[in-house]
């Protein structure tokens, strides 16, 4: 189910093996930068399983309150809460040991603020 949510409703932009587009640090040609990755090397592990799961379920500008260019969809009327957890469980899953370490260690840190 993990990766059924994964492929159906990311995958088309962060590409299905969590790598992101070839070239994800260029901007488009609309001025936006293309969706990041969310493998080893990738962002996704410089935020919160808390930030990460409102940016999913709520998109960019309505969490962060202001406008800020980007091609993320809000999924809160896409995906249930459970299918988001499910996607980003997927995401983190793929992550190595040391990864999933260093995340683990950041959520306790920005939980315990």
């Amino acid at each position: 189910m993990q990766v059924k949510n994964y492929v159906n409703n990311c995958s088309s932009c962060h590409v299905v093996n969590l790598e992101g587009p070839v070239k994800c640090r260029s901007k488009l040609p609309n001025g936006i930068f293309p969706a990041p990755p969310h493998d080893q090397p990738g962002h996704t592990w410089h935020h919160s399983d808390n930030y990460l799961f409102k940016i999913t379920k709520y998109g960019v500008e309505n969490f962060i309150g202001e406008i800020y260019p980007n091609n993320i969809p809000a999924y809160e009327k896409i995906l249930l809460d459970g299918q988001i957890i499910s996607v980003l469980s997927y995401i983190k899953s793929e992550g190595s040991e040391d990864i999933i370490y260093r995340h683990n260690k950041f959520n306790r840190k920005y939980n315990a603020n």
